[in-house]
């Protein structure tokens, strides 16, 4: 039986990674990720890696491409506005086709904004937050024992695609403590078993890993055939959960430590006899738009809870086609909503009393909801 550990997030994300076979770390500091670095800086050298902390967020994402092109498993972590600063690098990284694990544990913004925890870097993971035509896998987990999971699994899907992956986390996550059991150990992958890692010519064929392509022809051959490897990626690797879906009329949609506020609020609704239900999309990219075609037929209403100013709910509301209702309740800048508050928001839209989005927005602005 694996044993449990009580850990505070951030520090359960170093030790996942260093299980999962990763050596090798770059970052720099920032809130509210700081711990990641910290527990790095101490755990590599322990077991034979490395840990550099950059210069920058720029210089750092430059030595991930440096270390995943050579065939290391590798890690960064930051916070929201230095993940901004990487997003050149993580595009190339894409374009070049060199798979890494990002963390991001997102902050309140825009700008520096503050250091309490945010869910408003959905559109910067999912749809692409630097240039050109590229995807990130992301995966938004709500508990520190999925954290610790889905590091695993997210070395095994970035080296299977050749491509970037994020955890997208946010404060919460990162700086509370939970109980967790870590998988069995992985030892780190011998680069060499990489074919076309750049681990030295040895009289080989020479191996170039770059995301320059002057030729308009090969760029755009280059171009459908990442798009055809994203496709496989929505049919293969899509996750999400269904909570209370068997009987279930109305629907919280939620990821990350929203998804906890919302298991909270759906039973408190099913005690006033309001049959709720939770769709927590796993992966942010690719969307799971199946979970929505499985409950569509029976559902009355969405109501999707972020902590931004609707940044998913434009995929839900993709996913819906206009076959049900789509409701939204939101808090940003560090404002987290709360299960009585997301109750309210259920009772509205069961009595027919929920605003249309626009309304919201309004409403929210001319300050009548909070």
């Amino acid at each position: 039986m694996a044993e449990v550990v009580l850990m505070k997030g951030n520090e359960a994300i170093g030790e996942a990674a260093i299980r999962a076979g990763c050596r090798y770390f770059f970052g720099y500091p920032i809130t509210p990720q700081n711990e990641i670095p910290e527990y790095m800086a101490k755990r590599l050298p322990e077991v034979g890696g490395v840990y550099v902390q950059a210069e920058s967020e720029v210089a750092a994402i430059n030595m991930v491409y440096g270390a995943g092109g050579a065939g290391a498993r590798v890690l960064i972590s930051s916070s929201s506005p230095g993940i901004s600063l990487m997003q050149e690098g993580i595009s190339y990284l894409c374009g070049s086709e060199i798979p890494c694990v990002i963390v991001n544990m997102m902050r309140g913004g825009p700008g520096l904004g503050g250091i309490q925890p945010s869910q408003s870097d959905y559109f910067q993971a999912t749809k692409g937050g630097g240039h050109g035509d590229y995807k990130l896998i992301v995966y938004g987990p709500s508990s520190i024992q999925e954290m610790v999971d889905i590091m695993f699994r997210a070395f095994s899907v970035a080296e299977k695609y050749r491509n970037p992956v994020m955890i997208l986390g946010d404060g919460m996550l990162g700086q509370m403590m939970e109980p967790v059991s870590f998988p069995d150990e992985t030892p780190p992958p011998d680069p060499r078993s990489r074919p076309w890692a750049t681990t030295g010519n040895r009289g080989g064929k020479s191996k170039l890993l770059s995301s320059i392509i002057l030729d308009p022809e090969g760029l755009d051959a280059h171009n459908w055939r990442l798009q055809e490897k994203y496709r496989r990626v929505e049919e293969e690797e899509v996750m999400w959960d269904l909570e209370n879906a068997e009987d279930a009329e109305w629907f919280l949609v939620a990821y990350g430590t929203m998804a906890r506020v919302c298991r909270a609020a759906m039973t408190m609704a099913r005690r006033e006899g309001i049959k709720v239900g939770l769709l927590r999309p796993i992966t942010l990219w690719p969307f799971p738009k199946q979970a929505f075609e499985a409950v569509l037929p029976r559902a009355r209403g969405f109501l999707c809870v972020e902590m931004s100013t609707g940044q998913m709910v434009e995929d839900v509301k993709l996913s819906v086609e206009g076959k049900a209702p789509v409701y939204f309740y939101g808090r940003t800048g560090g404002a987290v909503p709360v299960p009585r508050a997301v109750l309210k928001r259920i009772r509205d839209m069961v009595s027919g009393k929920a605003p249309s989005i626009t309304d919201y927005y309004d409403r929210v602005a001319g300050g009548e909801i909070k």
